[in-house]
C-alpha cells in the first residue's frame, strides 16, 4: 500500500475569490482536509475554503494550545507550541502512513510565516509532499490599499514586529519600502520605531485586508491606544507615496 501525499495548500488572504484554481480543485478532490484553528473558532483557512470542501470528507482540526495569551519568546510558549506541532505532525503521519492523501489548508501562502511550514518540515523526509502557493496576506493588503509599492530597481524588506525597537528603527531608517507583520501587542513599539526612523508618515495600517470589516488608513491617524488584531499589518511605502 502506498503512503499518502501531504498537500500544503495556500488558500489566500481572506477573500475566497482569491483562492487559486489549483487550490480550489485540490480542496474539492480531498478526502481528508486538515486546518489550524484557535480555540473556540472555526479556523480561518477552513472558512476561506468552505465552498470547496466536500461534505463527506474527513476533517482534522488542529487547535493551537496558545495564541496571544503569553509572548512568543516566553519559554512556556516555545515548549507548548513545539509539542503542538510535534503532535499534529504525528497525527497526520498516521493518516499518511495508512494511505490517505491530506490537504492541509493554510492562510495566505503556506511557507511565508505559515504554520504549515512546521508540519512540512517534520513530514517531508518520510512522505511525499506538495506545496501549493497562495496569494499572500501582504499582497492582498497592498492591493486593497492601492499602494504603488515598488518600481524599477526599488527594494522591499519584510520585518516581524517582534524585533526589538532599536533594531526596527535602524532597519526602517535605511529601507526603501517595507512590510511589518505580527503586530499584535507590538504595535506601540513599532510606531515608536517608525517615529525614530522618520518613517511614520509613510506607514499605512491595514486590518482584515480583503475580508469583511477591512480597514485601511494612515498609521499616524490611528488611535495609538487601540490594539492591533491578528489580521493586521503595516506597509511602509516608498517616500513620496502616490507619485
Amino acid at each position: 500500500m502506498r503512503a499518502g501525499i501531504l498537500r500544503v495548500i495556500g488558500v489566500g488572504p481572506g477573500d475566497p475569490e482569491l483562492m487559486t484554481l489549483k487550490a480550489a480543485r485540490l480542496c474539492e478532490a480531498a478526502g481528508v482536509v486538515a486546518y489550524f484553528a484557535k480555540r473556540g473558532e472555526r479556523g480561518h483557512a477552513r472558512a476561506i475554503a468552505a465552498n470547496h470542501i466536500r461534505r463527506d470528507c474527513e476533517e482534522i482540526r488542529l487547535e493551537y494550545p496558545l495564541t496571544t495569551e503569553i509572548p512568543s519568546d516566553d519559554p512556556r510558549y516555545r515548549r507548548e507550541i513545539a509539542a503542538f506541532y510535534r503532535d499534529a505532525a504525528a497525527r497526520l503521519a498516521g493518516l499518511l502512513g495508512a494511505g490517505h492523501d491530506i490537504a492541509l489548508l493554510c492562510e495566505g501562502d503556506p511557507i511565508f510565516y505559515g504554520s504549515g511550514l512546521h508540519l512540512l518540515e517534520r513530514l517531508d523526509a518520510e512522505f511525499a509532499t506538495e506545496i501549493i502557493p497562495g496569494v499572500s496576506g501582504m499582497s492582498g493588503c497592498w492591493a486593497r490599499a492601492r499602494l504603488p509599492l515598488l518600481r524599477g530597481s526599488e527594494s522591499l524588506v519584510v520585518l516581524p514586529a517582534t524585533l526589538d525597537a532599536a533594531t526596527l528603527a535602524a532597519k526602517l531608517a535605511t529601507v526603501e519600502a517595507a512590510v511589518i507583520l505580527k503586530l499584535g501587542r507590538n504595535l506601540s513599539k513599532v510606531r515608536k520605531a517608525l517615529e525614530d526612523a522618520g518613517r511614520l508618515d509613510d506607514a499605512v495600517y491595514i486590518e482584515r485586508g480583503t475580508m469583511a470589516g477591512e480597514c485601511v488608513m494612515q498609521l499616524a491617524a490611528r488611535d495609538p491606544a487601540l490594539p492591533a488584531p491578528y489580521f493586521s499589518l503595516l506597509i511602509i511605502a516608498i517616500r513620496g507615496g502616490r507619485r
